[in-house]
């Protein structure tokens, strides 16, 4: 009998890495922020979404899945670069976005938005109400559920759109052109 078909458990591992592999390749071409002319996408992508230097709370991630972790460190450093002082949180991801800001607090309902992180299911028409020019939104599992986040893209009042097939990002900023991006992450 083959060793595979004795452990189930590699079987699921493996497809979870051809599984990443796959998107991974599917996106190459929007490695690193090539083919974003703007010089403030850029930064973005670069020294925020995928940001390879360790931060300092990276060690208290320890323990989660390859994706939680993942998420987690790009929520701290969305928190980091946003200094938020009001944080939304939707999925869970509240030990990531205070440790990224820790001069945030958890707001229990919605106001003005500085910084939210919600599933993808989560009613935006109602969160874009409270969103104003500093607004950045989190959009977590946007590749379960694509055609809502086209909607969301093409949204007005979503000026800057990241989809890292993963989650998305959301920038409101009304003095900018609207403009979305696939980046590989």
């Amino acid at each position: 009998m083959h060793y595979l078909s004795k452990h189930p458990s590699l079987w699921e591992g493996l497809g979870r890495l051809f599984h990443a592999q796959f998107i991974w390749l599917s996106r190459w071409r929007h490695c690193r922020g090539f083919g974003i002319q703007s010089p403030t996408d850029y930064q973005f992508v670069r020294y925020v979404i995928n940001e390879k230097w360790p931060y300092y709370a990276y060690q208290d991630f320890a323990g989660d899945d390859w994706l939680t972790h993942k998420l987690g460190c790009l929520y701290f450093r969305v928190a980091n670069w946003r200094q938020p002082s009001v944080i939304i949180d939707g999925v869970g991801a509240e030990k990531y976005l205070l440790a990224g800001c820790r001069k945030a607090r958890v707001a229990e309902s919605i106001e003005p938005v500085e910084l939210a992180c919600v599933s993808i299911a989560s009613d935006y028409q109602q969160l874009f109400q409270h969103c104003t020019d500093q607004s950045v939104i989190i959009f977590q599992d946007i590749w379960k559920q694509k055609p809502l986040w086209r909607c969301i893209q093409h949204d007005q009042r979503a000026t800057i759109c990241y989809d890292l097939y993963y989650c998305g990002i959301v920038i409101f900023d009304s003095k900018r052109t609207k403009q979305s991006y696939n980046v590989n992450f």
